[in-house]
C-alpha cells in the first residue's frame, strides 16, 4: 500500500501531457490485445468445418470466450483499485498471448472452448473495462473522450484483425494464424504495459477541474443493478451482427472475406461512433449519450431484416457500427458521474461483465435460433427485443437523475 501511495504521489497531474500520452499507449495496447474478442468471430466458420460441428456448437467458445473476458474484468478491475494497473496487466498480457499458441495445437472443440475462455478470455480483460476505468483517473475536463478513445482501441482491432487474418488462414491454416497471434501479443504487449507503471493520480474533492460525483436518487447498489440489465440488453442485441456477420454472408453466399470486410466497417464505424459520443457525454452526460446510441442500434438491427443484398449488407453494417460504438465505453462515465472514484475499476468491472456476459448469450443465443429455424431472422428480432429491455432500465435511470437535480435545484 505504502509503495502504491507514493508512486500516486509522485506522478504527473491530471490532464497532463502525460495523461494524454498515457492515453495513446493505452489505445496502442487495446488495439492489439482486442484481438483476443475477435480471432475467434472471423475462424468460427474454418473451426466448424474441420470439427464437424454444427453453428450453435461452433459459437460455444466465442461464448467461453466472452464469459472468461467477463470474469477477468471484475478480478483485473478489483486489482487495479487496489496496486494499479500494469501488474495485473501484464499477467494477462501473458495469459493471452500463451492462450493463442495453445489454442492452435487444440485437437477437440473442448479444449478450444476451454483454451478461449480461460485464457484468451481472462488474458483480453485487461484491455477493456480496467483499462478504461485506469485511464478515466487521469482525466476531468475530458473524461468522457479519453474513456471513448481508451475504449475504441478494441473497436480498432475489431478493424485490423479480421481484414488480415483472412489473407494469413487462406495461406496457412487458421492454426498457424493464431500461433503467429500468440507471438505478436507477446513481443508488443508487455513493453507497452512497462511504459504505464505510474500510478493514477486523484484529484482533491474542489480542486481546479476535479469532478464531484453527481446526485441520483438510486443507491449504488441499485444503480449497479440497473446497469447490469441496461448492460446485459444492449448486448446481447450487439452481438448478433458482430458474431454472426461472417457466418451470415457465408450462408447468402457472399464468402468469408465479405463478411471479414462487414465486420472491420462496423467495427471502423465504432471507433467514429465512440469518439464522438465521447465529446456527445462530455456536454450532456454519459445517461443521454447511452440512450441515444441504444435506440438508433435497435433501429439499425431492423434494417438486417429486409436489406440482405451485399451492397445493401455493407450500408447497414456502416450504419450498425455508427450507431452501437459509443454504448458500452458510456457505462464507465456513468459510474464515474455517479459513484465514487475509488470504487471505478470494480464497478467498471460489473458493468462490463454484464455486457460481455450479453455479447455471450447472445452469442450463442443467435447461433440456437439459426439452428432452430435456419434463418437469422428471427435472431434479429431477438437482438430488437433485449435493446429495448436497455432503453427501459436507462430510461428509469435518466428519471432518476433528473428528479434528484430537480429536488437540488
Amino acid at each position: 500500500m505504502t509503495t502504491t501511495a507514493s508512486s500516486q504521489a509522485s506522478s504527473p497531474g491530471i490532464d497532463s501531457a502525460y495523461a494524454w500520452l498515457r492515453l495513446g499507449i493505452s489505445m496502442l495496447l487495446a488495439t492489439i490485445g482486442g484481438v483476443g474478442m475477435w480471432a475467434v468471430v472471423v475462424v468460427l466458420p474454418a473451426m466448424q468445418a474441420e470439427f464437424g460441428i454444427d453453428r450453435a456448437a461452433a459459437s460455444t467458445p466465442y461464448t467461453a470466450t466472452m464469459i472468461g473476458f467477463a470474469v477477468g474484468n471484475v478480478l483485473v478491475g478489483r486489482a487495479i483499485d487496489r496496486i494499479g494497473y500494469w501488474i495485473p496487466a501484464l499477467i494477462a498480457s501473458v495469459t493471452l498471448g500463451i492462450g493463442f499458441l495453445l489454442a492452435s495445437m487444440t485437437t477437440s472443440i473442448l479444449q478450444f472452448t476451454l483454451v478461449q475462455g480461460l485464457l484468451i478470455g481472462v488474458g483480453t480483460s485487461a484491455i477493456f473495462g480496467p483499462l478504461i476505468a485506469d485511464i478515466s483517473h487521469w482525466f476531468n475536463r475530458r473524461r468522457g473522450v479519453a474513456v471513448t478513445a481508451a475504449a475504441a482501441g478494441s473497436y480498432l482491432a475489431g478493424v485490423i484483425w479480421p481484414l488480415a487474418m483472412p489473407y494469413v488462414m487462406q495461406s496457412e491454416g487458421w492454426r498457424f494464424t493464431y500461433a503467429a497471434i500468440g507471438v505478436v501479443c507477446l513481443a508488443s504487449m508487455l513493453p507497452l504495459i512497462l511504459l504505464l507503471r505510474r500510478g493514477a493520480p486523484h484529484a482533491a474533492p474542489g480542486s481546479p477541474g476535479s469532478r464531484p460525483v453527481q446526485p441520483i436518487s438510486l443507491s449504488p447498489a441499485a444503480l449497479q443493478v440497473l446497469l447490469v440489465v441496461a448492460g446485459l440488453g444492449c448486448c446481447v442485441a450487439m452481438s448478433m451482427p458482430q458474431v454472426h456477420i461472417v457466418a451470415y454472408c457465408m450462408d447468402l453466399g457472399y464468402g468469408v472475406a465479405r463478411g471479414a470486410d462487414m465486420l472491420s466497417i462496423m467495427m471502423a464505424a465504432g471507433v467514429v461512433s465512440r469518439l464522438a459520443s465521447g465529446f456527445l457525454a462530455d456536454r450532456i452526460g454519459g445517461v443521454k449519450t447511452l440512450l441515444i446510441g441504444s435506440v438508433l442500434q435497435a433501429l439499425s438491427l431492423l434494417f438486417y431484416i429486409p436489406f440482405d443484398g451485399l451492397a445493401s449488407l455493407y450500408v447497414v453494417s456502416l450504419v450498425f457500427g455508427l450507431s452501437q460504438g459509443g454504448i458500452v465505453p458510456c457505462y464507465a462515465i456513468i459510474v464515474r458521474e455517479y459513484m465514487p472514484a475509488k470504487e471505478a475499476g470494480q464497478r467498471v468491472g460489473i458493468v462490463i461483465m454484464a455486457t460481455i456476459f450479453g455479447m455471450a448469450i447472445g452469442g450463442w443465443m443467435s447461433g440456437w435460433i439459426y439452428d432452430l429455424t435456419g434463418s437469422y431472422a428471427a435472431a434479429f428480432l431477438n437482438g430488437i427485443a433485449w435493446n429495448l429491455l436497455n432503453i427501459a432500465a436507462m430510461v428509469l435511470v435518466l428519471w432518476k437523475a433528473r428528479r434528484s437535480a430537480a429536488a437540488m435545484a
